[in-house]
């Protein structure tokens, strides 16, 4: 059974903390908005479909709390607090699009003859049906992953994937996609080795893919983010697949940091290079990856590890949790409606409006 980061039962939010990954399995009660901000901004949640999850249910989670005398009332608060919950991560486009559609159904039920508490109701089960939403969405997603890798490995016996950061079931509601991918590999027992990269500074590849994939048992080895180049030059690699927070609409893909190098590196060494991502990660509303914010954390991610310094005091530091990787260098986008070459997403397009 596939791990699952994010819990909801009758009311009660609660998300592991994956700060303390692999160390300890901790679940912690999100009790409002304000809860639901921290642990985002925080990234005891990340990953940009969970953020979504999360995020949209610490709404349900607060406004179960709160009497409303009327819809207006209850619409604004909704708006507010989507507002505030849509800055603990800019970048990651999940989130954002679904507080645009609660507030498009809320604001439509606003217009009709209906009581608060009834509109408060269908607002929170319409929250809650994007749990089953993203599990269903990253299955198909994986689907369509591993039969595009098998069709072009199908001379292989067993293949070996290069992933980065974390993208299974502690960055979604649950079975992931770039690993919802590499899940459905496993099944046809073809796989050799999955590669997993640490993903510094924050390690997500060392702290978090590591317990999914042992948890899984699917075989894997973990490499320093500076090792891909040469695992490339002495393995046979059938392809990396990575996630996204977030797609343009040419496939100009962000994603966390060093997922640009390794598309360098694929291309060089002419392995495929895909991104994993359901549908609600693609932006059409911008048109390159120009356009995407790219969200900075605080400096002591790479000067310090685990609270202990390990880089010299006054030292200037950089730190953008994400990069853009070219639609040109991208084989594929890997989506719950199939795998579509970078300048073939407009057809998209239509889908999703």
């Amino acid at each position: 059974m596939a791990l699952r980061a994010i819990k909801w039962s009758d009311g009660k939010l609660e998300i592991l903390d994956q700060l303390l990954l692999p160390k300890e399995t901790v679940f912690i009660e999100i009790k409002s908005v304000k809860d639901g901000w921290n642990a985002i901004n925080k990234m005891q949640v990340r990953g940009a479909p969970a953020i979504a999850v999360a995020g949209c249910l610490s709404l349900a989670v607060d406004i179960i709390r709160h009497h409303y005398n009327n819809t207006k009332v209850l619409l604004q608060d909704i708006k507010d607090k989507l507002d505030y919950l849509i800055t603990a991560r800019p970048t990651a486009v999940n989130i954002k699009l679904a507080a645009d559609e609660i507030i498009q159904f809320a604001t439509k039920l606003s217009k009709e003859d209906i009581y608060p508490d009834d509109m408060k109701d269908r607002v929170i089960t319409e929250i809650i049906s994007m749990l089953e939403k993203d599990i269903e969405d990253n299955i198909s997603i994986g689907i369509h992953g591993s039969t595009e890798i098998l069709q072009r490995t199908v001379d292989e016996k067993v293949i070996s994937v290069i992933t980065h950061c974390n993208t299974g079931s502690l960055a979604t509601v649950g079975y992931g996609t770039a690993l919802g991918v590499i899940r459905a590999l496993h099944k046809t027992k073809k796989i050799e080795q999955i590669y997993c990269t640490e993903t510094r500074p924050y390690n997500q590849g060392a702290r978090l893919t590591t317990y999914e994939l042992v948890h899984d048992k699917i075989p894997c080895t973990l490499i320093c983010d500076s090792m891909v180049a040469s695992l490339m030059k002495s393995k046979n690699i059938a392809a990396v697949i990575v996630g996204a927070d977030r797609v343009a609409a040419n496939g100009d893909t962000a994603n966390k940091i060093g997922t640009y190098q390794i598309a360098v590196l694929a291309r060089y060494h002419e392995i495929p290079f895909y991104v994993a991502a359901p549908l609600t990660t693609i932006d059409f509303s911008i048109p390159n990856g120009d356009s995407i914010k790219i969200e900075e954390r605080p400096h002591d991610e790479l000067t310090c590890i685990n609270g202990v310094r390990i880089a010299a005091e006054g030292i200037n530091v950089w730190n953008p949790a994400f990069d853009i990787t070219p639609a040109k260098i991208i084989t594929g986008v890997i989506t719950n409606k199939g795998v579509y070459r970078p300048h073939d997403l407009v057809k998209l397009k239509q889908v999703k409006d």
